[in-house]
């Protein structure tokens, strides 16, 4: 494999992504970072990240020999990353290399953001930089995890958790729905609806649904919630409630809630607001600068609710996400 991803020359100004790989690391996860991350994006007319991959060696075998990356840069590629990716592996009871750690460790030092995929919990609790903070990890290692670093808050049974400056994602494809939320909060959901499109993946699923959900395959076709989402999405600028969602489903309130709970792993009014909270940011980005016609249209109701979500849900405000992401001059 070429040391450099495809974008040869660094673009001035890109935010850099590196993924650290290790010997018996996860070839899905690694997959998943460069999909999201290494992937040129002619559609969207910008390259988006700089990304290249780093290893504490010159060969690397990857999880149970499938196979082994060359001529991949050494650990010094990651000094100049704005975000490092840490290694994931199965064999989460083997201590990770020091070189590793210590690459973690000075990352971090500067200021890189820091991004664990599945087992790399692991790694970035092995080297410290954990204890204190939010993490997760795979459902099936948490009793392991806590045992192993009580000083971390472990959160078990979400997607993904983002702690600021240190996210983690839980199981595998999880590793997708964590890269979208990163490129969202850096580009915009515009952006990253534009990124999930591409990778024919949702466009958003919130950190903190279920790790796995009760039942994945309705037993009823009559069942999916398909057909009462997509009719919502297009109702979002309206008054809609749990009630009116019960009632478009022909079923009672609770029982729309144990199928939301079992077909996505959330409730229904959480799926609602997020939705309506998707659609205001879009709208914002399009150029829309009347905070109360956004509110309005988004079904969000009023202007101090757009913020009070804005800021819960992103962390910045309806106003700096205007400068953020919205039209150019703006």
């Amino acid at each position: 494999m070429a040391k450099e991803s495809s974008h040869q020359a660094r673009a001035a100004g890109v935010h850099r992504v590196v993924v650290i790989v290790d010997e018996n690391s996860n070839p899905f996860e690694l997959g998943c970072a460069t999909e999201v991350f290494g992937l040129r994006r002619p559609e969207i007319g910008r390259d988006l990240y700089d990304f290249s991959l780093c290893s504490p060696e010159p060969r690397t075998a990857m999880r149970d020999g499938f196979f082994t990356l060359t001529g991949v840069a050494g650990l010094e590629a990651s000094d100049t990353a704005d975000t490092l990716i840490v290694p994931n592996r199965p064999d989460v009871e083997v201590p990770r290399r020091p070189a590793v750690l210590d690459t973690i460790r000075r990352a971090h030092a500067r200021g890189a953001r820091l991004i664990g995929f599945c087992s790399g919990a692991f790694t970035l609790a092995e080297a410290g930089v954990l204890d204190g903070r939010r993490a997760t990890a795979h459902w099936q290692w948490a009793d392991a995890f806590r045992a192993r670093f009580p000083a971390v808050r472990l959160e078990s049974d979400v997607l993904f958790v983002d702690d600021g400056d240190i996210l983690t994602a839980a199981g595998s494809a999880a590793a997708l729905d964590l890269g979208l939320h990163v490129v969202r909060r850096d580009h915009g959901a515009e952006i990253a609806n534009a990124v999930s499109r591409r990778l024919v993946f949702a466009a958003h699923r919130d950190g903190g649904q279920r790790q796995f959900v009760e039942r994945p395959m309705p037993d009823l076709p009559d069942e999916s919630l398909a057909p009462v989402l997509a009719w919502a999405q297009e109702r979002l600028d309206s008054p809609l409630t749990v009630s009116d969602l019960a009632a478009r489903a022909a079923v009672s309130p609770a029982t729309l809630h144990r199928r939301f709970r079992a077909q996505l792993g959330t409730t229904p009014l959480t799926w609602l607001t997020g939705e309506r909270l998707a659609l205001a940011c879009q709208l914002i980005e399009r150029g829309e600068s009347r905070f109360e016609v956004v509110a309005r249209r988004s079904g969000l109701g009023t202007a101090t609710n757009l913020r009070s979500l804005m800021r819960r849900e992103t962390g910045i405000t309806p106003s700096a996400y205007k400068r953020r992401f919205g039209p150019e001059g703006s």
